[in-house]
């Protein structure tokens, strides 16, 4: 007897992300996350989306019906599979409703939170690496599965060199466009996007490199809104700001210093 071709559409729900907003014993299955921008520890299908969090289905079928009929927007593009992976920073728009939404770190997890039609023209993605190509051009590799590239009308001074691995660009959705380089530097306003404090921001005040260790696994120090220190390492943070927040957020919890 033969086995199954390919990769399975599904998964059990035990087997699930902890933050995916189902319910862990009424089913066994859910939907599995297709490939895609985004792992399966870092996105939630898009049909979960439709369903669990929104609410605009009771069953899988009407969900994947209402994704089907191209009703659902990710990063302005009609996106028709429930399976589509849905992660960190993207913006969901629904036109016939006029509603918009941004996924958005919380609770070591990711939640949707609303914004407003002109905020949803863009989003906020992180350089997770870049490499110089011939010519000295530039092509810069984000968070979400993007490749930018830069181009340089000199090849001994490649025009990439102001970005740097884990800074933020603020980018037209669909379009690419970069629309604001936001540097990683003490003094901007960073988000927490993993560990105990996922969700929460403030602003950079120290980053202590720890000798023999990769940059990524850097110590940092937020100072958050109540004044509170929240220490986090370098891989968990994401600039959102200058001296303020890009992008609206969430209103926080009273949060509890981590040492």
């Amino acid at each position: 007897m033969m086995g199954s071709m390919g990769g399975r559409r599904h998964l059990k729900r035990e087997a699930a992300p902890d933050f995916w907003s189902i319910h862990r014993k009424r089913f066994t299955w859910v939907i599995k996350p297709g490939p895609g921008p985004h792992p399966i520890s870092q996105c939630i299908p898009l049909g979960v989306i439709v369903r669990d969090y929104l609410g605009f289905a009771k069953t899988m079928r009407e969900s994947k019906k209402i994704i089907s009929q191209g009703k659902i927007l990710v990063d302005g593009r009609y996106r028709c599979d429930e399976h589509f992976p849905v992660g960190l920073m993207d913006v969901i728009t629904i036109p016939e409703i006029n509603a918009n939404y941004r996924v958005l770190p919380w609770r070591e997890g990711l939640t949707l939170h609303q914004i407003s039609e002109e905020e949803a023209k863009y989003k906020i993605c992180r350089i997770e690496n870049k490499t110089t190509l011939n010519g000295g051009h530039t092509q810069l590799n984000l968070h979400d599965g993007r490749n930018i590239l830069i181009r340089s009308e000199d090849p001994r001074s490649p025009a990439g060199n102001v970005f740097q691995t884990l800074d933020s660009l603020k980018i037209e959705v669909p379009d690419h466009k970069i629309m604001e380089h936001l540097s990683l530097d003490l003094g901007k306003i960073a988000m927490i996007i993993g560990g105990k404090n996922a969700g929460k921001y403030g602003v950079i005040k120290a980053i202590e490199k720890q000798e023999g260790q990769k940059k990524r696994s850097s110590l940092v120090t937020i100072e958050g809104s109540e004044g509170e220190d929240l220490r986090t390492i370098l891989d968990y943070i994401f600039v959102i700001g200058e001296k303020t927040p890009i992008i609206s957020l969430p209103k926080l919890e009273v949060v509890q210093s981590v040492s």
